[in-house]
């Protein structure tokens, strides 16, 4: 139970008892001073004086037995009372806060325990059982039904004390088993095909999957065999199971299999099959394949391999996402769920490493896409004219190993980046073909080709390091530059939502700016939470995310990777506080930025002049010390705008400031022009207070003005989470769609978009995004802040109500006037707002820091071609 009161001492205080142990505990406040009693049960009561710093969140506390410092109310006037009752209000909310924080590092130990506990290897073995149990009898089968009374029948005979009964029982499960048709087990789903060869040449057909057949191809599977038929055909169903949404065609390469692969295969609809009549090897195989291969890509896949959802669209959109990539390879997993590879290091002696071998798979550092050495040729694409014209898999490595990493290291030298692609995720029976085995079979090719390997790329290999000790936690290409590249540390209230507000666009696109020039970007969500599918889209253009059950907290991440971390960016004033001194102690080499987002404290002022509200003043106040606070206490600010870098130097001249403003990527096709577009339209997130007002006045104060001219003109309303006020405007001419995922297709119908906003700060992102999608804009003064925008020219600027209709009028009843807007709103967008404009600003922040952007190639720069046969000086 808690207590709340101010007592004889003009102090707040609260009691709280624990219903446990009957423990009670007293806290207080005296001018600057803090105190704490504690009465155990029985006990004289205990005091400690706490001397507080405000704004640092540390502590210094000495005890004092047997007394309670009291303070002395006599002669305070009325106005200090109040002054001391805000004082102890302040910090008793700081208390609580600290309170909430103990309760979330109980929960982070709690789930630590459970993690620690999941991780144990009789917890791990209780999985693998139960997942083989499953497997062998899936829930509702024939099978599962009979193993299941098997098992109660086997448990029952030791406690069975009657022989009749025993006896009827064992007959019943007899009986059961002589009556389960045959065809049961011909008709289940098995994850690997019969081994036993069969003369009955119908035999195995219903085993067989069925492929699509499409006209055009995107990629090419190419998949070659020797032997192992029923893996080959595990994993051509895996295929026909989990690749969608993509075109492609399946190439068997049959390498002179002496089992059934031919008899069964030769005969299956819609597969490319090909047979040598001599055994070529891995090499000669894929090359083969590869020659009459349709698609654009190239995908080698191993028989030996088990495809999961999504892999092939994964190894795709890896080629969107690095434009300048030439390979994508898969992440690997043992068929136990241990991680066998996350890309491959090649060490100076020519000696490779699987990333992560038998870590967990799920592990953070495993699962953003970054480049590497190379990947493992079990599973890779590459863009066929790349591979044709390098040559192919050399053959001076007949018949295997060390060719996926010499075609690597080709599309390296021609310029390209090899990425891991960890969203293609891929189950691998390593050694199944080859074995193990170093000294005899085909596995004894690896050390003869390392040899090779070593002698062609010797000039490379001289700037790759030497195998460590111990692994190192982040492995990046050993290549040209590599030492340039840096780790950033970005720290944000949550995952960006980059569809939903501008704010997560920013926060998304500063992130992949900093990935363009090479470093590494860590980041940490303060709530902890990964939320589908926008996770995964910052792990697809590199972004590691920290979060549980390997990271409870970023203090948790910084003791292990600290000292890694050369600059850190912390957005948002409350989070940037919270976490700003645990970085300084556990990052100390890194340089930290204030990531303002924008300056809350002037929204803040402007909405309680606004509603005049003493309140809302004083929040501003606050807001502002802390704001202004960090900015002194950080190595460097970002705002949004020039408007609020100089408002900040007018605060303190002597701060170091970064302009990084919205930043919006320019869209590909024209917008449609000016007739057929019938709707005036607003888009911004409810969450956020500015746009809940702007569109109420709109609709109240402006919109019936509009309708009074423009009776047709109808007002759309996008935005995620509207509140009831907004839900209760919808109606004849007025909609409230909410959140749409795709909000093009509204600007398109749209003929203009207002933001009418009153009060607010930063660069705004609708009206960035009206202007990239080609819509003119109508807005206020505050929403043209910081924007660039002059009235007439490319946007109209009005703050009454009746001028502001008057201009909504204008633009939608000239052509004139809305193609003049319309193309010099994307201009402006492009000189200031656009990616190739930020990412200047972004490489200022990253030089300020020391993270110079690395000194390597560019997609599409020429490199000195590399020949099939030729070596590499």
């Amino acid at each position: 139970m808690t207590q709340f009161g101010l007592n004889d001492t003009a102090c707040l205080h609260f009691t709280t008892t624990d219903q446990l142990n009957g423990r009670m505990r007293v806290w207080g406040k005296v001018g600057s001073s803090f105190l704490t009693r504690t009465k155990e049960p029985g006990q004289n009561q205990k005091a400690r004086r706490i001397s507080f710093i405000p704004g640092l969140g540390e502590e210094n506390v000495s005890n004092d037995q047997g007394r309670i410092a009291r303070a002395e109310h006599n002669g305070l006037t009325g106005e200090e009372r109040s002054r001391a009752r805000g004082d102890a209000r302040d910090y008793w909310i700081t208390v609580l806060a600290r309170s909430a924080s103990e309760l979330e590092i109980e929960l982070a130990s709690a789930l630590r325990a459970k993690a620690e506990f999941e991780s144990s290897r009789p917890y791990q073995l209780t999985l693998q059982l139960l997942h083989a149990w499953h497997s062998l009898a899936p829930a509702g089968s024939r099978r599962g039904k009979l193993l299941r009374v098997g098992i109660r029948a086997i448990r029952a005979v030791p406690r069975l004390r009657h022989r009749p009964y025993r006896q009827h029982h064992l007959r019943a499960v007899g009986r059961l088993i002589s009556e389960l048709p045959e065809r049961a087990f011909a008709r289940a789903s098995f994850s690997r095909a019969p081994r036993k060869r069969s003369d009955n040449p119908g035999d195995g057909a219903a085993l067989l999957p069925n492929l699509p057949a499409f006209e055009t191809v995107h990629a090419s599977i190419i998949i070659p065999v020797f032997n192992h038929f029923a893996e080959t055909l595990s994993c051509l169903h895996s295929i026909t199971r989990h690749t969608a949404d993509l075109s492609y065609e399946v190439i068997v390469v049959d390498d002179a299999s002496s089992d059934e692969t031919e008899r069964l295969l030769a005969r299956m609809p819609n597969l490319v099959y090909l047979r040598n009549k001599k055994n070529l090897g891995f090499i000669g195989s894929c090359n083969r394949g590869a020659a009459v291969a349709r698609g654009d890509f190239l995908v080698f896949l191993n028989n030996d391999t088990t495809v999961t959802d999504g892999w092939l669209q994964a190894l795709a959109q890896t080629f969107r996402e690095f434009p300048d990539a030439g390979l994508a390879g898969a992440k690997l997993i043992y068929p136990d769920g241990r991680l066998q590879e996350a890309g491959g290091v090649i060490w100076r002696d020519a000696s490779g490493w699987n990333y992560g071998r038998y870590d967990d798979p799920n592990h953070p550092r495993y699962n953003f896409a970054r480049e590497v050495d190379y990947c493992s040729g079990a599973c890779v694409m590459v863009p066929r004219t790349l591979f044709e014209r390098l040559g192919g898999f050399d053959t001076r490595y007949t018949p295997a190993y060390y060719e996926d990493t010499d075609l690597a290291f080709k599309i390296r030298h021609a310029g390209h980046k090899v990425i891991y692609q960890p969203r293609a995720s891929i189950v691998h029976h390593e050694g199944l073909t080859s074995g193990t085995d170093l000294d005899s079979g085909t596995k004894a090719y690896q050390r003869v080709n390392q040899v090779k390997f070593r002698e062609r790329w010797r000039d490379r290999l001289e700037s790759h390091p030497e195998p460590p000790e111990a692994p190192p936690r982040l492995v990046h290409p050993s290549g040209i530059a590599g030492h340039a590249r840096g780790q950033v540390l970005v720290v944000d209230h949550m995952v960006p939502t980059p569809d939903r507000d501008a704010g997560s666009l920013r926060m998304f696109e500063l992130m992949r700016a900093i990935r363009r020039g090479g470093h590494h970007v860590a980041f940490f969500p303060d709530n902890l939470a990964l939320n589908s599918p926008y996770h995964e889209q910052l792990q697809a253009i590199g972004i590691e995310i920290i979060h549980p059950p390997y990271y409870y907290s970023l203090s948790d991440f910084l003791r292990k990777h600290g000292q890694d971390i050369d600059l850190a960016i912390l957005s948002r004033a409350d989070h940037a506080e919270r976490h700003l001194f645990t970085v300084k102690r556990l990052a100390p080499a890194a340089r930290i930025a204030f990531d303002t987002v924008d300056l809350h404290y002037r929204r803040q002022e402007r909405e309680a002049a606004l509603k005049n509200d003493p309140e809302l003043r004083t929040a501003a106040e606050m807001r502002k010390e802390q704001e202004l606070r960090l900015a002194w206490l950080c190595d460097t600010t970002i705002v949004v705008s020039n408007v609020e870098r100089e408002v900040l130097l007018r605060e303190d001249p002597e701060l170091t400031i970064h302009i990084i403003p919205t930043i919006l990527p320019m869209p590909r096709n024209n917008p449609p022009g000016y007739e057929g577009r019938n709707a005036i339209l607003f888009i911004g997130s409810f969450a956020h207070p500015p746009n809940r007002d702007a569109v109420l006045y709109f609709a109240r104060e402006i919109f019936p003005r509009v309708r009074c001219q423009i009776p047709q003109a109808r007002f759309q309303i996008i935005g995620p989470r509207p509140p009831e006020e907004i839900l209760d405007l919808a109606g004849e001419a007025i909609e409230v769609l909410g959140y749409v995922p795709d909000a093009e297709p509204y600007f398109d119908r749209a003929r203009l978009s207002v933001a009418p906003l009153r009060f607010g700060a930063g660069v705004k992102g609708k009206v960035n995004q009206s202007m990239a999608l080609g819509v003119p804009t109508v807005v206020s003064s505050i929403a043209a802040e910081g924007m660039y925008l002059v009235h007439g020219q490319n946007s109209m600027i009005a703050d009454d109500p009746a001028a502001f209709a008057e201009a909504v009028v204008q633009v939608w009843s000239s052509p004139e006037l809305w193609r003049r807007l319309s193309e010099n709103g994307q201009e402006n967008l492009r000189k200031h707002f656009s990616v190739e404009a930020a990412s200047k600003q972004v490489d200022e922040l990253l030089s300020w820091a020391g993270l110079d952007r690395p000194r390597r190639g560019a997609a599409g720069r020429e490199y000195p071609r590399v020949n099939a046969g030729a070596g590499v000086s």
